[in-house]
C-alpha cells in the first residue's frame, strides 16, 4: 500500500484507516491496538482530555505522537460557536491546527446539524484550519462542505458507535463521484466487512473507533481492520467484474472434445 497513500490537505498518509482513542478498557490495549491498526492517524476528543496537566491518568501521555499524527475533535459539540471554541482550544494547546470537526444536532441519533457544521466549517477554513467534518451521507451537503473549503467530507456510514455497518451504499459512491476532496467513511462500521465494503465502494479511506474499542479482542479486531482497509481499496483499484442476471461459466465450452 505504500505506492497507494491516502493525502489530505497535502500530507500523506501510508494507512488509510483512521482510529480512535476513546472506550479502550485500559490505556495499554488502546496502544496495541493502534500498533496492530497500522493507522498513522487517531483521533483525540478536546473536551474530553486534560491539555494542561500530564501524567500517567492524561490520554496524551499513551499516544506515540513520534508515530501517529493526533487529529483533534470536537466531539459533544452542540453548535457551532461551541465547536469552533473546542478547535481553538486544541490549536492554542498545541494539539494541531487539523480539526475533526463535530457539530451534533440530534442527541438520540448523534446525526449532524448540517446547517452549524457548514457555518462552522466557513469559519475555522478562514482561521487556518484543515478540517474534515464529519456529516450525513447527503451528497448536497457534501459538496457545500468542499465548497467551504473542507480538506475532506466524512460521512457516516451509521449512526455513531451502532455498528449496523453502510446503510446506504449508494450515497457514499454518489458522494464519491461528486466531490474532489478525499471521502473518509466516518461512523457505523461494526466489523472488517464494513470498512471492506466502505473501500469498495470507493471511500478513501474509513474512521473508526468503537467497533475497534469495544470488541472481545481489540487488539485482533485491530489488525482485522487494517486487513480489511487494505483488501477493500485493493479490490476498489482492481476493479469488480459486472453483475449479471444468469450464469457464466468459469471454464470456456468453446473447444471441449465431444461438444
Amino acid at each position: 500500500m505504500s505506492a497507494d497513500p491516502l493525502i489530505l490537505s497535502g500530507r500523506e498518509f501510508q494507512s488509510r484507516l483512521i482510529v480512535g482513542t476513546g472506550k479502550y478498557p485500559s490505556f495499554q490495549v488502546m496502544k496495541e491496538a493502534h500498533e496492530a491498526s497500522g493507522a498513522q492517524m487517531v483521533t483525540v476528543a478536546v473536551r474530553r482530555v486534560d491539555l494542561q496537566s500530564r501524567g500517567p491518568e492524561n490520554l496524551l501521555d499513551h499516544i506515540d505522537s513520534r508515530r501517529l499524527f493526533i487529529l483533534p475533535n470536537t466531539a459533544a459539540c452542540y453548535t457551532a460557536d461551541e465547536a469552533v471554541r473546542t478547535a481553538r482550544l486544541g490549536r492554542e494547546a498545541g494539539l494541531s491546527n487539523w480539526v475533526k470537526l463535530e457539530v451534533i444536532g440530534d442527541e438520540k441519533t448523534l446525526y449532524p446539524d448540517t446547517e452549524a457544521l457548514l457555518a462552522a466549517t466557513r469559519i475555522l477554513v478562514r482561521e487556518g484550519f484543515v478540517v474534515l467534518p464529519y456529516t450525513t451521507d447527503d451528497v448536497v451537503v457534501a459538496k457545500k462542505l468542499q465548497d467551504a473549503g473542507a480538506a475532506a467530507v466524512m460521512p457516516l456510514g451509521a449512526p455513531i458507535g451502532s455498528g449496523l455497518g453502510i446503510r446506504n451504499r449508494i450515497n457514499i459512491q454518489l458522494i464519491r463521484e461528486a466531490v474532489k476532496v478525499p471521502v473518509v467513511v466516518d461512523a457505523g462500521v461494526g466489523t472488517a466487512s464494513d470498512a471492506t465494503i466502505a473501500m469498495e465502494l470507493g471511500a478513501d479511506g474509513v474512521l473508526m473507533n468503537t467497533a475497534i474499542a469495544l470488541a472481545r479482542e481489540p487488539v485482533r479486531m485491530a489488525a482485522a481492520m487494517r486487513k480489511a482497509v487494505e483488501a477493500g481499496r485493493e479490490a476498489f483499484l482492481a476493479g469488480r467484474i459486472p453483475r449479471k442476471m444468469y450464469a457464466s461459466a468459469s471454464s470456456p465450452l468453446e473447444g471441449v472434445v465431444g461438444r
